[in-house]
């Protein structure tokens, strides 16, 4: 007899999904049995929190472009899901999470946990997802599947949420075609690519070929739409110096001579020099947020600006573009190339060249020390000449993030780089890395954590182990950040041992204190068969963000009042690029 698990998880396989990651409860048990009976085709990673499956279905979604999916039983399990869910609805990531419900007869008792773990999952996940469906009934069930497959690809994506009751769940199904039929325009993000207006696309190359400084900001929509190639075209046409947000890093080869960097108070400081000095700014894929604008200090007053999204909110929401372009990346991208008339900028990308390379000559002094404890900036120097093509990244939040975006460059432009930037929480790493594995199965997953949040989810260790994934998870261990009182995570009776935890747990571990280690212990690392966790004693005192270096330097326990938060008023972008350089 088959039943309603069944017709989900076939649902599932003619989506193509191939993995999902969760952690079973009784509610979810015909899903568990359907998937089961279809292993040979979809795959699932057990978790040791329900947290990380989000964060895996997460990272799966990002280097694939398909949904990534996640299940969770109801009540305690569901609102672990929350950092997840959250990640992937403010970073615009394509996931669907199935979540376990109370019968349907129950609904009477589900407040105030008079039925256990009874709560209102509904209005919970709408407000961290781009939709929450509630399953009323077996027959409804398949349109409610597409229904979350068509919402996660189409528009702006984003995670949605789909709740099965569990006598819904259990109940008896016979097959039917009708029942499986899928949309297979869904099985990936963008489902469709509009393109931007060709009045509004006409405006934007006119304004770029008058720019004599462009320069153009990458966000995560450039990897969303895989329009790498276009926007290197793009470049290379105007002589544009091209930088990007966290999640866009990779969008261009940082190794070419027009690439600044992250833009970021954790970035490099020639990405912020050379925006401050363009005329023309095109913001491609991005949101503009606080962090890439450097507290919306950008774009500044004299900059014309052109912004394209795919959605249309986000079209003068922190500024008024003197162009906007509501469209697909790549699709727009494509139309503006097609009429740009395009001219050579050799000075500023003279300019451009000395600012960048005076910006890594700086970064090369760090990142060659022999200073003991270890500086974060030499780990990452000898993590990056040992990394090849379609090896990931996973950064955790944080300090690790600035590491990570300043000091290990994308040697090309896809998307080999994962942070946790729409939530920013601790603990993403080393759970997105399963998800990270499940997408690149051929590639060398590399976790970049500081000691804090890689304590956040120690317990998943096991599953990589479970796994066999070919993980590598770097701790920059500074048992505190010397900064404000209560995150001295040891004392002189407790200096835990993130190696030992490891070995425990099922993977190799390796403690390296001395800088001349790092070379030894990253090569076996890189080779081994099985995870490795890699525990690095560094530099308390370090730190990527410039504010809180000279805050060390001075022994202040607290930020002066307005040294990093000033809000920059809401202003419109001038229609021609400045005449000469602010």
């Amino acid at each position: 007899m088959t039943h309603v698990g069944d017709l989900l998880a076939e649902l599932l396989a003619r989506y193509g999904v191939t993995h999902v990651f969760g952690q079973p409860g009784g509610q979810t048990a015909a899903l568990y049995d359907g998937l089961a009976r279809r292993e040979a085709r979809i795959s699932h990673a057990l978790v040791r929190d329900e947290r990380s499956a989000a964060y895996a279905a997460d990272a799966f979604a990002r280097l694939t472009g398909r949904p990534g999916v996640c299940d969770v039983t109801v009540g305690p399990a569901t609102t672990k899901l929350a950092d997840g869910l959250v990640e992937s609805y403010n970073a615009s990531v394509p996931v669907v999470a199935l979540v376990g419900e109370l019968p349907r007869d129950w609904a009477p008792y589900r407040a105030m946990g008079v039925a256990s773990q009874g709560f209102d999952q509904l209005a919970f996940l709408s407000a961290i997802t781009k939709t929450a469906l509630w399953v009323p009934s077996v027959v409804s069930l398949p349109q409610m599947v597409r229904t979350a497959f068509r919402l996660a690809t189409t528009g702006r994506p984003g995670p949605v949420a789909l709740i099965v009751p569990h006598d819904v769940l259990d109940a008896d199904w016979q097959p039917d075609d009708a029942d499986l039929e899928v949309d297979d325009r869904h099985r990936r993000a963008p489902a469709y690519r509009p393109v931007a207006s060709t009045e509004s696309i006409e405006q934007a190359a006119a304004l770029l070929e008058k720019a004599r400084r462009p320069l153009i900001v990458a966000g995560g929509g450039v990897h969303a739409s895989r329009a790498t190639t276009e926007l290197a075209e793009l470049a290379e046409r105007l002589d544009a110096v091209v930088v990007t947000s966290f999640s866009g890093k990779g969008a261009v080869d940082e190794t070419a001579p027009y690439a600044a960097g992250v833009l970021n108070p954790l970035g490099t400081t020639a990405s912020l020099q050379l925006a401050r000095r363009a005329d023309v700014v095109l913001w491609c894929g991005c949101k503009v947020g606080q962090n890439t604008s450097h507290n919306w200090s950008l774009p500044r007053a004299h900059q014309a600006t052109i912004h394209l999204d795919a959605d249309p909110g986000e079209l003068g929401r922190t500024f008024r573009p003197a162009v906007a372009l509501n469209g697909d990346a790549r699709a727009t991208l494509a139309g503006l190339l097609a009429v740009l008339r395009g001219r050579g900028r050799p000075e500023w990308r003279r300019v451009a060249r000395e600012v960048i390379e005076e910006s890594a000559r700086q970064r090369s002094v760090e990142e060659g020390s022999g200073a003991v404890p270890v500086l974060p900036q030499r780990v990452m120097r000898e993590l990056a000449v040992r990394l090849r093509p379609g090896d990931v990244v996973v950064s955790d939040a944080s300090f690790s993030a600035g590491w990570v975006a300043a000091h290990l460059p994308a040697r090309r432009a896809a998307r080999d780089f994962l942070f946790a930037r729409g939530q920013g929480g601790l603990g993403y790493a080393v759970p997105a890395a399963i998800g990270a594995a499940a997408a690149r199965p051929a590639g060398r997953i590399v976790t970049v954590s500081g000691d804090g949040g890689f304590s956040y989810a120690l317990g998943e260790l096991a599953t990589h182990a479970q796994l066999r994934l070919r993980s590598v998870n770097v701790v920059l261990n500074n048992g505190f950040d010397g900064l404000r009182q209560s995150v001295d995570l040891e004392s002189q009776r407790l200096r835990p041992s993130y190696a030992a935890v490891a070995e425990a747990l099922g993977c190799a571990g390796l403690r390296v204190e001395q800088p001349d280690e790092l070379g030894d212990a990253l090569d076996a690392a890189l080779d081994a068969d099985r995870p490795v966790v890699i525990d690095v004693r560094t530099d308390p005192a370090s730190t990527p963000i410039h504010s809180y270096r000279r805050r060390l330097a001075e022994k202040q326990s607290h930020p002066r009042p307005g040294a990093v938060y000033q809000l920059v008023p809401w202003r419109r972008s001038p229609a021609e690029p400045a005449t000469e350089p602010d």
